[in-house]
């Protein structure tokens, strides 16, 4: 465990172990949730799919391309639990690989259409 205060800036990073210079990591998915079995009944959304939902999220400049630097503000879930649990999901891609998922940010569903 990590313990910092509510509202204290939470610093991550996540390191690639690679000998290969021609990686990159992407920082996709990071849900916290009071429960470290369950990230979806009582969760909440940092970054998903690439889109930032939390507007305490910021990504750090790393000179290294197998490094993903970022920090969001700590927080409680509705008073009630003191502990929170992070699970992030992060893609590993080709450095300059324009058409994988690295590159290509943010991305949003989109809505079907409800026509025939």
């Amino acid at each position: 465990p990590y313990y910092i205060d509510l509202n204290q800036n939470l610093y991550l990073q996540a390191y690639l172990h690679s000998s290969d210079p021609n990686l990159i990591v992407f920082v996709d998915t990071c849900v916290a949730s009071p429960n470290p079995h369950d990230f979806n009944t009582l969760a909440y959304d940092i970054i998903r799919n690439g889109c930032v939902r939390d507007s305490s999220y910021a990504m750090y400049y790393s000179p290294y391309s197998h490094f993903a630097r970022f920090k969001f503000n700590a927080f409680e879930f509705i008073s009630h639990h003191t502990l929170v649990y992070l699970q992030c999901e992060l893609v590993v891609c080709r450095l300059g690989d324009y058409s994988s998922r690295c590159y290509q940010g943010c991305i949003t569903r989109s809505k079907r259409d409800a026509s025939s």
